[in-house]
């Protein structure tokens, strides 16, 4: 971050739509990240007109899939009309995709959840809460909200107190920022910069540095810049008030 005591970093071209090819052995090109989710929906395919007894219906799928040459995420997605589309299948293969969701390789083993599983699941009854005497329905205290302790987890987290205290913000934004600035390692560190020759190194997925993470810094976050909640509700308090949302921040800040 410049001005306030940010570095600037090598401008990298930024994320951009397209679509992830899976190489042999390569890295792949580029996949939609700030786009919708399509899924097409299965057509039904009728019975034959001598079958008499209705067969029962098909267990919903659930598969392991091996990518191959030219696949995408977007496309696998897409063939087996995965609920929540080539974001949800991402997140359920992180751990073997990694952390760049545009690039996968042939010889993956992907799981694959279609729609039709995921419908299956949310249909599943549970079991309700038993009446006490008297007939009176006791409400439960609502669970406390989780997250996923990956990139995906930290942003919606982060998300979730800067709407509690006022800082503008979308996923998509923080999301660009942090895969320019440290490919979304919360323990990246810049120590070539002038501000690492000065003694302020930039830190964290959105590279503050220590002064700057002093500032902005926002209650109710650990004081640590390594922490990735911390460093992007800070470094999104800083974008907020010098260029009025993270969103506006495309380059070095």
């Amino acid at each position: 971050m410049p001005g306030r005591g940010k570095h600037r970093r090598p401008r990298r071209n930024p994320i951009t739509r397209g679509v992830v090819a899976a190489g042999t052995g390569g890295a792949a090109l580029t996949l939609p990240l700030l786009g919708a989710t399509y899924a097409n929906a299965a057509e039904p395919q009728s019975a034959p007109a001598a079958q008499t007894v209705r067969q029962a219906a098909q267990p919903a799928k659930s598969l392991t899939y091996t990518v191959t040459k030219g696949d995408t995420l977007y496309g696998i997605a897409e063939k087996y009309d995965v609920s929540g589309g080539w974001k949800q299948l991402y997140k359920a293969n992180r751990a073997t995709v990694g952390d760049d969701p545009r690039v996968i390789h042939a010889g993956l083993k992907l799981k694959v959840e279609t729609a039709k599983a995921a419908a299956a699941k949310k249909a599943t009854p549970s079991s309700a809460p038993a009446k006490p005497a008297g007939g009176v329905t006791r409400a439960t205290p609502a669970a406390a909200k989780t997250y996923a302790n990956n990139l995906d987890g930290w942003i919606r987290e982060a998300l979730d107190i800067m709407a509690q205290k006022g800082i503008p913000g979308s996923y998509d934004g923080i999301y660009r920022n942090v895969m320019r600035e440290s490919s979304g390692n919360p323990q990246a560190i810049n120590n070539w910069d002038s501000n690492a020759a000065k003694g302020t190194p930039s830190k964290g997925l959105l590279q503050v540095i220590d002064p700057t993470f002093a500032a902005y810094h926002v209650s109710g976050t650990p004081y640590d810049p390594y922490d990735p909640v911390a460093n992007i509700t800070a470094a999104c308090n800083y974008a907020a008030d010098r260029y009025g949302s993270i969103d506006n921040v495309n380059g070095p800040y």
